[in-house]
């Protein structure tokens, strides 16, 4: 797993709370064999932010030879889930949509890019954008996140 820098002189809390993110990420990720089974990798992670990636399978797709939307939604949301654990705060989806923007097929890489949009104490709101490597959209996943307390990883600052 790579992280996104945070600045080239970053203040102690800004690195602190990377530091936290990275180990949420980590610890999630581990325990999270569904998303691993299914090829999927952290590539980046800071406070908020996710960014994974996986490769379609040809067990992944559906009838009309396109990857099944469960799969796509998996991704989203396997990367909205990491991007909202990055407090150190055990939450968890409140609710998730999404929308299909285009197809994808076998050997196709997809990556989501998880943003938090708002957080509040217990509650959050997260937009989570698949494309291909191409680059092109393949859908877009809005999630809201709620806190229901304790931590990811024993830490302390």
């Amino acid at each position: 797993m790579t992280t996104e820098k945070v600045s080239g002189h970053a203040s102690q809390p800004v690195r602190e709370a990377q530091r936290v993110a990275e180990l949420c990420a980590q610890a999630l990720f581990a325990a999270d064999e569904a998303s691993r089974n299914l090829g999927m990798r952290v590539e980046a992670v800071k406070p908020g932010f996710a960014r994974l990636r996986m490769i379609v399978r040809s067990d992944m797709v559906n009838g009309h030879g396109m990857c099944h939307g469960g799969i796509v939604f998996a991704l989203a949301d396997s990367a909205f889930a990491v991007a909202c654990n990055t407090y150190n705060a055990v939450t968890v989806a409140a609710a998730a949509s999404i929308d299909f923007l285009a197809a994808t097929s076998t050997d196709d890489e997809l990556t989501a890019e998880a943003r938090e949009l708002w957080r509040s104490k217990r509650s959050g709101i997260y937009e989570i954008s698949v494309c291909n490597q191409r680059g092109e959209p393949i859908a877009l996943f809005r999630g809201r996140s709620h806190c229901t307390g304790g931590q990811i990883v024993p830490y302390s600052a």
